[in-house]
Order: structure tokens, then C-alpha cells, then sequence
């Protein structure tokens, strides 16, 4: 009797402690470590987006200055993300050399340097090369942010963590609409140098703030500081099972037995640099699932940019203009309208990733846009072949570029950068993630530069018309090709992309339900990581 009263007892506990791990029973607290270590990080994404909010501004006053044409004033606004595909292509192998933290550093330092050049640009060219190197810098942030982000952010807050760097190029894109509206006021040579200039002082400020981060455990791993990284790792997890569980997981993709527990390992050679081995898996001999990863992340990049956002955030006071909004003030008191919807409604969608999931915000954000654009395309047209002012029509196109701006956010803007950085495994995800980035740049720099000549011969209308036309596409491309990889483990993701068939997506719940078993014990799902186990991965870029 005793010895079963014994039995009794201790299956009591071991179900207590089963409870304890049970993720419909107990939801893990948010870490508020990790949550301000991507707080940090995620800082310098307001780099690019003040410089993208404030060149729209800056752009009215620089052209009457230096009385430059429509395809120079292109060429501006547009080299900029080409010279951040630079910075970002450099900034996979700095980061391996000198770590995610300093890299971050040096991003600022660089953007610190050439907004400084823009300030004191004395003609066209001298700012051409302030934009060169402020865009390498921007491109520096852009891509290792994330990536640091996702590797030190617990698996259970990876959606919410993760889209911190969209709510911050937002927050920085607004910074730059106020800080056009404020400088407006001085005189035309000293108006645009202050909006420039001033983008010097955060980068200052955000310099600073990074260094009393801790290293990404990642990167420490793969120098052999298991002792570092296990520090770092248990004041980022969010359960002591979960700090063991992220180890052994980065442990594996490293090439590290797992019996081995020193504070300073040796890692193995081939694992250490393998970035050719990487690049040939990703593109000349990918496996059907890595195919199909890779022309998801570079789709939703692609798609992205191309529906005509940031045509929209960089010209937005001359199509306020193109309205019948003629006087300076008014539009650009219409484009801080523009940055407050757009931050607002990123700040909305963070809280949303986690619980809805990606495929029903992501369709319902396009859908929106392909409405906005459809709607700012017939409105701006209508204005065109007007020969007087119609208040309806120019109140219809303010309303449908927040409109736009603001479905944007609540889906395309984050999810972009969430899911492309779930679908990626370890091994691949510096290389993936750079590719995904400089898609995106390269395709953002394209609609930069062309906007103005494209509305000159297809009208402002039109163009936005061509937008609605890709939009559609996108949706169509999103709905038949990206699964649903909320409450997926890294085995689930394997199959999703091996076999995925969009009808099988709609049945998440069920299919979630049905792999249980596949969940690990403390109720964290594993993605983005390399080793095939159940085990809880964190790394998931933004």
C-alpha cells in the first residue's frame, strides 16, 4: 500500500509539472529582458525611416535650391536603398567577424558620418555622396538588427519581438515628417540642411544605448563562449527548461557535441565558415523545400516594395499636390497625418502577429491596399481631367493614402520581415535574410527612382492603378504560396514547404491539434533554427 501511495504521489507531480508546461494551461510572462534588448536594437531601424521621412520634405526645398529635374530628384530619393543593398551585404560577414553588437555600433557611426555630409552639401554631387554613405550605414542596420532581434527574443514573443524594427522605421518616418514641418520655416539654403543634418543626433544617442546590450548568444556560440552565451541565454528565455532547450539547439547547428559544457569550446572549422557552402545550398542546389523557402522570402520582399510603398512615403507631398493641396504647409501637415496613421496602426499590428497569425493579416492588409490604391488611382485621375477644384475628390485622395499607409501597417509592413525569417533555417539565415534584404532595397530603389518619370507618362492616377494591378498579384501569390507557419515546429515547416497545398493552410487549428505531440514540453515552437528537433529554437527574424 505504501509503495502505491508512493506511485500515487509521485504521478501527481510528474502531472503538476506537465501542467506547468502545458501552453493552453499556462501562457509564459513576456521577458522583459529580451523585450528591452530588441527595444534597443530594434532603435536603429529609426535611421531609415527618418531618412526616408524627411528626404519627401527635404526633396520640395532641395530642388528649388538647386533647381534640379524630376529624374535627378529620383535618382536621390531612389540611390538610397540601392546604396543600403551595399551595407547590407557586408553586413552578414561583419557581423560574424566582430559580432551583432558592434555591427550595430558601427551602422550608426557610418549613418552618424553621412548625415553630417548631406547637412553641409554644397551642391548636387556633395550630396550624392552624403546619401552613398548614409545609405551603406542604413543598410548596415537594416539587416543586423533583426538578426539580432530574433536571436536573443524567446520563441513564446518571436511575432511580437520581431516587428519591433517596422514600428521603429515608422516612428522614425514620422520623426521626419514633424522635423520637415519644423525646419520649413527657416530659409530655403538653411531649411533642408537642419532636416538632414539633425538625422546625425540619434544615431548618436542609439550608438550608445547599443553597447549595454549583451552579445547575440548566436554569435557567441559560434566562437566557442558557451559560458557567455548561457548567461545571455537564461536572462532571455523565459524558463530555465527553455535557456537548455535554446543551447543545445544553436549547439547542434554549430557543430558542437552536446556533451561539451566548458565556458570556451573549440567550434568545428567546417561549421565556422561556411558561407560558400550556404550560398550553393540557396541557390544552385536547393532542395525542394529550401526552393520553395526561398522564392517565399524573396516574393513577400518583392511584393512589398513593389506595391508602391514607398512612392507613397517619399513623394507623398507632391501627391498631396497633385490633389489640389498647393500650399507647403498644408501638405506637409498632410504627410505627418501620413506617419501618425502609419505608426499607429504598426503599434496595432505587433499585438495581433502572435494571436491571429500571418496569413489572415497578411491577406486582409493587401486586400485593403489593392482597395486604397484602386480608390487614390480613380480619385487622382478624376482631379486630372477637372478643369476646377473638386473638394470631394481631394478629400477622398487624402483619405485613401492614410487608408493605404495604414492596411500596410497592420500587415504587408511587419509580416514581411517576421515571416521571411521564420521560414529560413540556421544555416541559411544570414545568407537567406540577405538576399530577402537586398530584394527588397534593390525593388524599393527601382519605384524611388521611376515614380516621377512613371507619373509624367502614365499620370499619377495611373500609376497608382499599375500599384493595385501588382497588389493584386501579391494577393494572388500570398493566398496559393506562403503557408500559415504561426504554431508550426521546424519538422511542420520542412512539410509545409515540401508539400504545401493552400487548402491544407486554411485548416491550422486542426492540423495543430493533430501534431501535438511535435510541441515541445514548456509549450515554445521551434523555427528559423537549424537542427531537426522539437526542441525550442528562438531565432526568428524580424
Amino acid at each position: 500500500m505504501g509503495g502505491e501511495g508512493n506511485q500515487a504521489a509521485e504521478g501527481a507531480v510528474a502531472e503538476k509539472v506537465l501542467a506547468d508546461f502545458d501552453p493552453v494551461k499556462k501562457k509564459p510572462k513576456r521577458n522583459k529582458y529580451a523585450f528591452a534588448c530588441a527595444i534597443l536594437a530594434s532603435m536603429t531601424s529609426v535611421l531609415l525611416g527618418y531618412d526616408f521621412g524627411v528626404m519627401s520634405g527635404a526633396a520640395i526645398y532641395i530642388r528649388r535650391q538647386m533647381n534640379l529635374s524630376d529624374f535627378k530628384i529620383g535618382l536621390l530619393m531612389g540611390s538610397f536603398s540601392i546604396y543600403a543593398l551595399l551595407g547590407s551585404a557586408a553586413a552578414g560577414r561583419t557581423s560574424d567577424w566582430i559580432g551583432r553588437r558592434y555591427t550595430i555600433v558601427l551602422a550608426c557611426a557610418i549613418f552618424f558620418v553621412g548625415a553630417l555630409l548631406m547637412g553641409f552639401a554644397t551642391n548636387y554631387a556633395f550630396l550624392m555622396v552624403g546619401r552613398f554613405v548614409a545609405g551603406v550605414g542604413v543598410g548596415y542596420a537594416l539587416m543586423i538588427a533583426p538578426v539580432y532581434t530574433a536571436e536573443v527574443s524567446p520563441a513564446s514573443s518571436r511575432g511580437f519581438l520581431t516587428s519591433f524594427p517596422e514600428v521603429f522605421i515608422n516612428a522614425g518616418i514620422l520623426l521626419g515628417y514633424v522635423s520637415n514641418y519644423g525646419f520649413s520655416k527657416l530659409p530655403l539654403n538653411l531649411g533642408w540642411r537642419f532636416m538632414l543634418g539633425i538625422g546625425a543626433v540619434p544615431s548618436i544617442f542609439v550608438g550608445l544605448v547599443i553597447l549595454a546590450m549583451p552579445e547575440s548568444p548566436r554569435w557567441l556560440v559560434m566562437q566557442g563562449r558557451l559560458g557567455d552565451a548561457k548567461r545571455v541565454l537564461d536572462r532571455t528565455s523565459d524558463s530555465k527548461e527553455e535557456s537548455e532547450l535554446r543551447l543545445s539547439d544553436i549547439k547542434e547547428a554549430a557543430g558542437i557535441p552536446q556533451e561539451c559544457n566548458d565556458d570556451f569550446v573549440s567550434v568545428p572549422r567546417s561549421r565556422h565558415s561556411h558561407g560558400e557552402a550556404v550560398w550553393k545550398e540557396l541557390l544552385l542546389r536547393p532542395s525542394p523545400a529550401v526552393r520553395r523557402i526561398l522564392l517565399a522570402g524573396v516574393g513577400i520582399h518583392f511584393f512589398q516594395q513593389s506595391s508602391g510603398i514607398d512612392a507613397i512615403v517619399l513623394f507623398s507631398p507632391r501627391i498631396f499636390e497633385k490633389a489640389g493641396i498647393k500650399n507647403d504647409d498644408e501638405k506637409l501637415l498632410a504627410t505627418v497625418a501620413v506617419g501618425f496613421v502609419k505608426t499607429m496602426f504598426i503599434l496595432v499590428a505587433t499585438f495581433f502577429l502572435d494571436r491571429v497569425g500571418r496569413r489572415p493579416l497578411l491577406l486582409s492588409s493587401v486586400g485593403g491596399m489593392i482597395f486604397s490604391l484602386a480608390m487614390l488611382g480613380t480619385s487622382l485621375t478624376i482631379i486630372d481631367h477637372s478643369h476646377h477644384k473638386l473638394m470631394w475628390a481631394v478629400v477622398l485622395s487624402i483619405l485613401m493614402v492614410l487608408s493605404y499607409v495604414a492596411f500596410f501597417s497592420i500587415g504587408m509592413g511587419p509580416i514581411t520581415w517576421v515571416y521571411s525569417s521564420e521560414i529560413f533555417p540556421l544555416r541559411l539565415r544570414a545568407q537567406g535574410c540577405s538576399f530577402g534584404v537586398a530584394v527588397n532595397r534593390v525593388t524599393s530603389g527601382v519605384i524611388s527612382t521611376t515614380f516621377l518619370l512613371l507619373s509624367d507618362a502614365i499620370t499619377t492616377g495611373g500609376a497608382f492603378y499599375l500599384f493595385a494591378g501588382i497588389a493584386i498579384v501579391a494577393w494572388i501569390f500570398f493566398f496559393t504560396f506562403l503557408p500559415e507557419t504561426q504554431g508550426r515546429t521546424l519538422e511542420q515547416m520542412d512539410d509545409l514547404f515540401g508539400e504545401f497545398r493552400w487548402r491544407e493552410s486554411n485548416n491550422k487549428k486542426s492540423n495543430n491539434n493533430d501534431n501535438k505531440e511535435e510541441t515541445n514540453s514548456n509549450g515554445q515552437i521551434q523555427l528559423g533554427g537549424g537542427a531537426t528537433t522539437g526542441n525550442t529554437s528562438i531565432h526568428a527574424q524580424s
